[in-house]
């Protein structure tokens, strides 16, 4: 597996966050965490990344022990994020804010190359000038995406890539993750919109007050028994 948990364990004050969770990811799959609020997805993909450490518990990336592992030294190794909201300099334009992210991995010929590279798959072509703070709410989620996926990682994290968007503008959303997903790109999810699950998911975690509830195929969660009951009623985190 590209990425393993083992018995992990974290929580915050009484609350447990994530109870013994046994979680894996095929290399080139996309795989979506889904529950209700307060189920612990966030958690779970914060501990991913290393924004949390876990109480107990591990954490392998590509058979590679990361769980002590600095965020910045497991993008290194070949993951990259993007979050909810997003984390771009709106007062920069488009092209400064890819060059900000690249310039540290790409030089020269390398870089202008990505750049235009990532503004094709972006739908960003022609904007490149423009501030980014003044692009619609779904092209500044592309553009973070772009910003993610410029320097070629193995492992995608979204945290609700399509929050805000419009239903075409989701749609569009999956078609480039789809397409990146065929370049060899492995991606993980977290995200609320069912329907937009169905469009990318290979397959599915459930989690349910920090435990996993379910880990199946997209097409089996759809009739799984106790999902839509999972949903009803939560509270949020």
């Amino acid at each position: 597996m590209i990425l393993q948990t083992k018995g992990l364990c974290k929580r915050f004050g009484g609350v447990h966050v994530a109870r013994n969770i046994d979680f894996g990811i095929e290399p080139g799959e996309i795989h979506c965490l889904i529950g209700p609020n307060g189920a612990g997805k966030s958690s779970l993909f914060r501990l991913i990344l290393g924004a949390h450490r876990p109480d107990s518990g591990s954490i392998l990336f590509k058979d590679e022990d990361v769980t002590r592992m600095p965020s910045f030294a497991r993008i290194r190794k070949g993951m990259s994020v993007k979050f909810q909201v997003p984390g771009i300099f709106k007062d920069l334009s488009v092209r400064q804010n890819l060059v900000i992210s690249f310039q540290h991995h790409l030089h020269g010929h390398d870089l202008e190359a990505t750049i235009q590279r990532v503004l094709a798959f972006a739908g960003l072509e022609g904007l490149e000038e423009k501030a980014a703070g003044t692009l619609s709410h779904g092209r500044q989620q592309w553009l973070e995406i772009g910003m993610a996926v410029g320097v070629e990682p193995q492992l995608l994290l979204l945290d609700e890539p399509t929050a805000g968007m419009s239903p075409e503008e989701t749609r569009q959303t999956g078609e480039m993750l789809r397409t990146l997903n065929a370049q060899g790109v492995t991606i993980l999810a977290v995200e609320h919109d069912m329907s937009f699950v169905q469009q990318i998911a290979d397959r599915v975690t459930v989690l349910h007050f920090g435990e996993i509830f379910a880990q199946v195929s997209v097409q089996e969660i759809i009739s799984h028994p106790g999902v839509a009951d999972i949903y009803l009623g939560a509270s949020d985190e």
